[in-house]
């Protein structure tokens, strides 16, 4: 805004990062993590997968799919990664249609329900090819004997949408780099 660059563009200007990045390692149980000008190594295992940008604003990527059951989910091709979303978002009837498929309940205003202990099948966001699985444990938020289905629908109007905001339920089961 009025020309300021964000800290981050600061820091890259002044040449004081190792690296270019900043990442997340966010937990559930414990203390998380943001790295600014680096990436821990120790924070997981394999090799980071890159996924490229479809557009600088707001960290926007290409979103192939979503299925539950091997079953396509998504009718919205684009998806933002953002660590000041709690839960992950989508378009209200491709979540409507999501929850239907895992047992999940109309609760309020976008929310859904779920029993804890029943089984559900898992969801798979498809990033640039790359299968991202979060099993029921993932995407569920536990309050006694019925837990929160961590998906909520909701309808970003152009420009900007539609999207998926793929928020912290997604960014604490994969180590996320920007």
């Amino acid at each position: 805004v009025g020309g300021i660059p964000t800290p981050f563009s600061a820091l890259v200007s002044a040449g004081v990062l190792d690296q270019n990045v900043f990442s997340f390692n966010l937990k559930n149980d414990e203390d998380g993590e943001l790295l600014i000008g680096g990436i821990d190594d120790a924070a997981f295992a394999g090799e980071l997968s890159y996924v490229p940008l479809a557009q600088k604003s707001y960290w926007e990527i290409a979103l192939d799919d979503v299925t539950v059951g091997g079953e396509s989910v998504s009718s919205c091709p684009t998806a933002i990664v953002d660590s000041g979303t709690s839960l992950l978002t989508g378009p209200s009837e491709d979540v409507a249609a999501l929850a239907k498929k895992v047992g999940a309940i109309s609760f309020i205003a976008g929310e859904y329900l779920i029993p804890c202990h029943t089984s559900s099948p898992d969801l798979v966001f498809v990033l640039n090819g790359q299968n991202y699985t979060l099993t029921k444990e993932d995407y569920i938020i536990p309050d006694g004997s019925l837990c929160l289905f961590a998906m909520m629908g909701i309808d970003v109007p152009a420009p900007n949408g539609p999207l998926w905001i793929l928020g912290d339920v997604f960014m604490r089961k994969y180590y996320t780099v920007f």
